[in-house]
């Protein structure tokens, strides 16, 4: 007997609760096998491909292409069983997947049987193809009621992810009319937990102000210009510096440095053959050096303890440009690294990112983070601190330029570096020996020595 299984938006890890359906890979009567992928989505944090632990025909498809869906929403339906199977793919083995699961590895993927996600359905006649696009089509329209609702806006125009604790925490709002976008949430990193929502059905009076004030200001502006929602990896990106913004006092600090030793350094080291070593590489190492001798910059603040946490290791992020947008991959345990090293594991992480292949592990738990602005063809910029780490340091471009060396004018590689730090961690004085440190080291980078 045929039986229809319900494949919901998996947990994807990290904390996430909603990602955007980017692209589907399967259309409604496809036959798909066990740990297929099913459809791209695009998190806050990565693009993922989401394998479906179940083998069948495709009934089903929950939501289009630029849908948000939360974690725990039907995704697809699948039919699975012998006379559910087109014969050409009878040989599948589909059946057996749909008792057996698909023991899938990826991060909060495959079958779970300890999710309540299952829902079983009997089809007296069996789910052939055929039939496949009539029960699509009553599912889109018990589904469609699903978007509409999501994409709640408040007056202030936001719509980037909101996070929050539960599935049944967003439909206790929804039921309500309350929009998760104009509540502060008080679990870590803004979290919203069951008790904010309740607070707000509670003084209703306190969450409504805020929708005409916000709605009345973008109005001019809405009716000559176009509308770019902020969302998906834009969206987490203009969050998160929005919320660097308002919640560290930064201070940044910078400093000319002559780069002509290092670059020597650097053809020196490519000269002997191996794995070639890159700038950024070298420039990571003499930032881990930096940080052993000045360990405030590799730190957070607990606002809720308020205290200072010096962090154990280096994990390092580094801005990488890609077509989706800015991401920081983070290098773990970089302190630990030499320059080759270092240099292969940018590789690694720069193709990954180039390819939109990079996890959400890939992307968080930095605790400083390197900004090589320079490949811009700029000199100089005012970072802007990567939250919830405690510092970032810029580099511009490496150029010839007129430098006083040894008493007289000569023309050097000359390098601009900025360091913006949280001035909660530690005074202008650290910080400022930490970016003559880093100076110190590109300009003679035998000074490295001493540390290594």
């Amino acid at each position: 007997m045929p039986q229809v299984l319900e494949f919901k938006l998996p947990d994807l890890g990290e904390g996430l609760t909603e990602a955007e359906i980017v692209r589907w890979l399967v259309e409604v009567g496809d036959v798909v096998a066990v740990d297929q992928p099913v459809v791209e989505v695009e998190t806050a944090k990565a693009m993922v491909e989401v394998p479906c632990p179940y083998g069948g025909v495709v009934t089903a498809r929950f939501g289009e292409e630029g849908t948000e869906l939360p974690v725990g929403a039907p995704l697809i339906t699948v039919a699975v069983g012998a006379s559910s199977v087109p014969e050409e793919a009878a040989g599948t083995a589909a059946a057996e997947s749909a008792s057996a699961g698909s023991g899938n590895v990826l991060v909060g993927y495959g079958t779970d049987h300890s999710r309540p996600a299952r829902r079983r359905r009997i089809h007296p006649a069996g789910v052939a193809p055929a039939a496949a696009p009539a029960a699509a089509a009553a599912v889109t329209a018990v589904a469609a009621p699903e978007p509409a609702a999501a994409p709640v806006r408040t007056p202030a125009g936001r719509t980037e992810p909101v996070a929050v604790i539960s599935p049944l925490v967003r439909k206790l709002a929804r039921d309500h009319g309350i929009d998760l976008r104009a509540l502060a949430g008080s679990g870590p990193d803004g979290l919203i937990m069951r008790a904010d929502v309740e607070a707000a059905l509670k003084a209703p009076e306190t969450v409504a102000p805020a929708a005409p004030a916000a709605a009345a200001a973008p109005a001019g502006r809405a009716l000559t210009g176009e509308r770019i929602p902020l969302k998906g990896l834009r969206g987490a990106v203009a969050e998160k510096l929005s919320r660097s913004r308002r919640e560290i006092p930064d201070a940044t600090c910078w400093v000319d440095a002559d780069a002509t030793e290092l670059m020597a350094a650097r053809a020196a080291m490519n000269a002997v053959g191996g794995p070639k070593i890159s700038v950024l590489a070298l420039l990571a190492r003499i930032c881990t050096a930096a940080l052993a001798k000045y360990p405030e910059l590799n730190s957070t603040v607990d606002t809720v303890a308020k205290e200072i946490v010096r962090l154990p290791g280096i994990h390092l992020g580094f801005a990488a440009q890609t077509e989706r947008g800015l991401v920081v991959p983070v290098v773990r345990e970089a302190h630990g690294m030499n320059p080759e090293e270092l240099s292969a594991e940018f590789a690694r992480l720069t193709e990954l990112a180039r390819t939109g292949k990079l996890a959400p592990a890939d992307l968080t738990g930095g605790t400083f983070t390197l900004n090589n602005y320079g490949v811009f063809g700029v000199d100089g910029s005012t970072p802007i601190v990567n939250h919830p780490e405690a510092a970032m340091l810029g580099v511009g471009r490496i150029v010839p330029k007129p430098w006083v060396h040894q008493g007289e004018l000569a023309v050097r590689q000359v390098v601009q570096l900025s360091l913006t730090f949280d001035h909660r961690v530690c005074d202008g004085g650290t910080a400022g020996g930490f970016l003559r440190h880093v100076a110190d080291c590109v300009e003679n980078p035998a000074v490295l020595l001493r540390s290594l």
